[in-house]
C-alpha cells in the first residue's frame, strides 16, 4: 500500500489508539514501513517513529525521548557506526524545519503485543556519541509538543490534535513560514548558517507564548533569528525599537537596523522592549 507523506496528525486517528500489528500502523497513515524505524526521507524530512526496544541506548521518559539513528545494529548490538544518511539525515532535518514527529511506541496490553500511536514530539537537538557497544551512533532528543498534552502510557487518552499539515502545505508552520521568507538569514546580522542538515535559523517569538505574556504564534509576532541573536533577543539583552525598527542593546547601543519584509505588529516589539528587555520610553 502506498502512504502519502504527511506531517503532523492522520485524520481519524487519536493519540491512544492501538494497533496489533506494523501493517496496521502502515494502513492508518501513521508510518511508511513495516521494518524501518525512521518514516521519511532525507529530503522531505522524517514524519514518524517507532519506539520498539531494538536499540538498547534509548530512553523513553514519556514526554522526553532520547532517540538512537538507524543503522549499524545487529541482533540488539551496535557493530558499525551509524552515518548522517537516510532516516538519520531525515530526522536531523526535521529538527532543523521544524517538523513534526509521530511517535509510535510498541507495547503490551492485555498480554498481547502491539502498537500504540504517542501524539507529535519535536526534535530538539542531535549529536553524535559512542554506544555502549563502543560505535559511534546518532542521538536524537524529542520532546512531546505541549498542544498534545501528558503522556498517559497504559490508557488510550482519545486526545487528538486539530492540526494537519500535508507536506505539499509546509509553510502551514508559522516559524518555518518566516524562516523560509528569510531564506533562513537573521534579520539581526545577516548571517546564513549551514549546518549537516542543511541552513539553519530559529523562529523567535516577539512577545513569549502563552502563561503571563500570552503572545500569539502568529506571523505577526515572530523573527527569524540565528542561535545567538535568538538567545540575546529573549533574554533582553536585545531589543528592537517599534517606530525606528533599530535593534539596540540593553544599554541602548544601536545594533542595526531590523531587516523586514513582513508585518510584525509594533504592539509586539513595544511589549517586548518594556516588559522582556525593561526598557522604558
Amino acid at each position: 500500500m502506498s502512504v502519502a507523506s504527511e506531517f503532523g496528525e492522520v485524520r481519524g486517528v487519536a493519540v491512544g489508539t492501538w494497533f496489533e500489528s506494523r501493517s496496521a500502523v502502515r494502513d492508518a497513515g501513521l508510518h511508511r514501513h513495516l521494518m524501518a524505524g525512521i518514516s521519511g526521507n532525507f529530503y522531505e524530512g522524517a514524519d514518524a517513529i517507532v519506539l520498539s526496544g531494538g536499540y538498547k541506548d534509548d530512553e523513553d521518559r514519556g514526554d522526553w525521548i532520547l532517540y538512537t539513528g538507524q543503522g549499524g545494529n545487529e541482533a540488539g548490538r551496535q557493530v558499525r557506526d551509524q552515518t548522517l544518511t537516510k532516516g538519520n539525515l531525515a530526522l536531523a532535518l526535521s529538527e532543523e524545519q521544524g517538523l513534526p514527529v509521530r511517535v509510535i511506541r510498541k507495547q503490551r496490553r492485555g498480554g498481547v503485543d502491539g502498537y500504540v500511536y504517542s501524539g507529535l514530539y519535536s526534535v530538539r537537538r542531535h549529536w553524535v556519541e559512542a554506544s555502549s557497544d563502543g560505535p559511534l551512533i546518532y542521538r536524537f532528543e524529542l520532546d512531546r509538543e505541549p498542544s498534545q498534552g501528558e503522556w498517559e502510557p497504559q490508557e488510550a487518552t482519545g486526545h487528538r490534535a486539530t492540526s494537519v499539515m500535508q507536506r505539499i502545505v509546509r509553510n502551514s508552520s508559522v516559524t518555518q513560514y518566516v524562516k523560509e521568507l528569510y531564506d533562513f538569514t537573521c534579520q539581526f546580522c545577516g548571517v546564513r548558517l549551514e549546518v549537516d542538515a542543511g541552513a539553519y535559523a530559529e523562529g523567535a517569538h516577539v512577545r513569549p507564548l502563552g502563561g503571563v505574556h500570552a503572545g500569539r504564534d502568529a506571523i505577526s509576532n515572530v523573527l527569524c533569528l540565528c542561535p545567538n541573536d535568538h538567545v540575546l533577543f529573549d533574554k533582553g539583552a536585545t531589543f528592537v525599537d517599534a517606530e525606528s525598527r533599530l535593534v539596540r542593546t540593553a544599554t541602548d547601543e544601536v545594533i542595526t537596523e531590523l531587516s523586514l519584509e513582513h508585518y510584525v505588529n509594533p504592539g509586539n516589539f513595544s511589549y517586548h522592549r518594556t516588559r522582556i528587555a525593561g526598557q522604558a520610553y
